[in-house]
């Protein structure tokens, strides 16, 4: 069932590729006008020229959600044009380098966390002034499995990862009742261009992933789109600070 999304609007970070792709023409199919935001231009515009394919309206913003003002100025942008700010999946992130804790470069270590929890924090705390002002509005984080449980050699993602849902928590806690809903998704391994560059350098990791998975594959960039979707709009209205999981039951192992 495609959740009605006419007349809202939703702002999709990390909309240039894989989940943020999917979800940002999940919502232009429900009928929103969609704002999509990446470092990636290219990817960006694709998604875009995707979204027009299924007469959904929306526009590109180039954007590094670690960075302050261009979080500002992207909100701001999405209002100027719509009016006002619906939804917002907070999707952009980066995996970094793999390697243990104690061998964790500190450069890799402040990226990561920049850009996966410091931007998932910058992007709710501009949303949430938008959608105080008009408001109400819903807002969901892109966490991971790996926010829920660790994962050897991802010690920063790792970190970040359970950084977004204690922040999910305790925003969610915080402007329930000014309206706004806020909620996370803790997607399991799921086929996206990143996860398709690895498996290219590794093509065993494919057997040893889904070893792993109870439900004996990864998971698909739409599946975590339907997920988002239904947590933006009206069915999910009592729906409020939770931390879902999309991960074929890796974490209920």
């Amino acid at each position: 069932m495609i959740h009605s999304m006419t007349g809202k609007t939703a702002l999709i970070t990390g909309g240039g590729s894989g989940i943020g792709r999917a979800t940002a023409l999940a919502f232009a199919q429900a009928g929103a006008n969609v704002v999509v935001a990446d470092v990636d231009r290219t990817g960006g515009e694709e998604t875009v020229a995707l979204m027009e394919r299924l007469a959904g309206a929306g526009f590109f913003v180039l954007a590094d959600v670690s960075k302050s003002s261009e979080v500002d100025a992207l909100v701001k942008a999405t209002v100027a044009k719509f009016g006002r700010l619906d939804c917002a999946f907070n999707n952009a992130g980066i995996q970094g380098d793999l390697s243990p804790t104690a061998q964790c470069s500190e450069e890799n270590w402040d990226r990561i966390i920049g850009a996966n929890l410091k931007g998932v924090w910058l992007c709710l705390k501009y949303e949430i002034a938008q959608m105080l002002k008009q408001g109400g509005g819903a807002i969901v984080n892109n966490a991971s499995n790996f926010g829920l449980v660790g994962s050897k050699g991802m010690p920063a993602y790792s970190a970040a990862k359970h950084g977004v849902v204690g922040l999910t928590k305790t925003a969610a806690i915080e402007y329930a009742q000014a309206g706004i809903r806020i909620n996370a998704v803790c997607p399991g391994p799921v086929q996206t261009p990143l996860v398709d560059k690895i498996i290219a350098l590794q093509p065993e990791i494919v057997a040893a992933i889904t070893e792993r998975e109870p439900i004996g594959r990864m998971g698909q960039p739409n599946e975590i789109a339907s997920a988002v979707l239904w947590l933006c709009s009206d069915q999910a209205s009592f729906v409020v600070g939770s931390i879902l999981s999309v991960d074929g039951g890796y974490v209920a192992q």
